[in-house]
């Protein structure tokens, strides 16, 4: 677990991604969120909801370093505009940044922020959402790499995990990320919200990764760290629609 919480937080930053860490993704995934969730609970009790709200989007940044959100950034330059497939991934390779990653990183950020503001969990439902929504996305991430092929020739961040497919632990991983992200998320939002929740945010992961497995033939990380922002973002979505 210490090496999948070094990979995914700013914890241990430095060490090395190993196919090992990734049945514990979807675990290190629970506790981002949980905090997350903590964080926002806790702000609203002091702060507006959209003041609360913002600290919770920040504190997610803080904690994974940035890492998905660079992952969609790159993400954006690479699979949006309309270029060839060696071109794409040389742009997503590029440290500059496009038009269409200010774009999509400042919409998905806007989305967040407003969506936390706008949703009526409290106390433990908050925190138990969230760490439902968290997990989930680290669990798509984890069957995407047992699953799709590495789209570059070249090593990446991605790479550390190609060669460790296995059908079985796949299926196995996405049935106990369900279950764990699942139950979160009907503690904190019921069992008819929660289900359509996990539903509608993993079906938005999903496409992304169909998205990156057309452009480029493949995942790369920046389209995994792509996919699961999609995930929770869809998902903080959903939760604040109410059912009233």
């Amino acid at each position: 677990m210490i090496g999948a919480l070094a990979f995914l937080t700013i914890f241990g930053r430095g060490r090395r991604p190993d196919a090992a860490h990734q049945p514990w993704f979807p675990l290190v995934g629970a506790a981002i969120g949980a905090v997350v969730g903590l964080v926002w609970w806790g702000a609203s009790q002091w702060w507006p909801p959209l003041v609360a709200a913002a600290l919770a989007v920040l504190t997610d940044l803080v904690l994974t370093g940035l890492l998905h959100i660079d992952g969609l950034a790159d993400s954006a330059d690479g699979l949006l505009p309309h270029m060839d497939r060696s071109r794409r991934l040389a742009v997503m390779s590029a440290p500059d940044t496009g038009a269409f990653a200010v774009a999509t990183v400042a919409a998905v950020l806007l989305l967040r922020w407003s969506a936390l503001g706008s949703n009526e969990l409290n106390g433990a439902r908050t925190v138990a959402a969230c760490a439902g929504l968290w997990a989930l996305s680290r669990g798509l991430m984890v069957v995407a790499m047992n699953v799709l092929p590495y789209a570059r020739a070249e090593a990446g961040l991605g790479s550390a995990f190609v060669g460790s497919r296995s059908a079985a632990r796949s299926a196995t991983l996405a049935l106990l990320t369900v279950l764990l992200g699942g139950a979160l998320l009907v503690l904190g939002r019921g069992a008819l919200h929660g289900a359509i929740t996990a539903l509608l945010a993993l079906a938005a992961g999903t496409a992304v990764l169909a998205l990156g497995r057309r452009r480029l033939g493949g995942y790369t990380g920046d389209v995994l760290g792509a996919a699961g922002v999609m995930c929770e973002t869809v998902g903080l979505l959903v939760l604040c629609v109410s059912t009233r």
